[in-house]
């Protein structure tokens, strides 16, 4: 958890996910399962966080969309980069280190 803080994510609680660890950056969020020893690893995909909970990438008839329940927000190139740029830091972040 240390070397997430220090790399400037915040750990946080998402409802509906108590049994899992959040993370989040920005607008990007993850959730985090314990992995075997003292390390966690990635549950499921990162995904840009909409009413500040995690959504889901969905293509409807009028666009992209990331959508959690009744809310949604336009997925965009902006977007899209944060996003990519969140889960290349956590996956880097979540290594072992020797």
């Amino acid at each position: 958890m240390n070397q997430l803080r220090s790399r400037g994510f915040n750990i946080v609680a998402f409802p509906m996910y108590e049994n899992f660890v959040g993370v989040r950056k920005g607008h990007c969020g993850a959730l985090l399962a314990p992995d075997g020893g003292a390390g966690f690893k990635l549950y499921g995909e990162p995904s840009y966080l909409v009413g500040g909970q995690p959504s889901a990438r969905m293509i409807q008839s009028d666009g992209h969309w990331f959508v959690r329940k009744q809310e949604k927000v336009q997925v965009t190139p902006e977007r899209t980069a944060e996003l990519d740029a969140f889960a290349a830091e956590l996956a880097n972040a979540l290594l072992p280190v020797a």
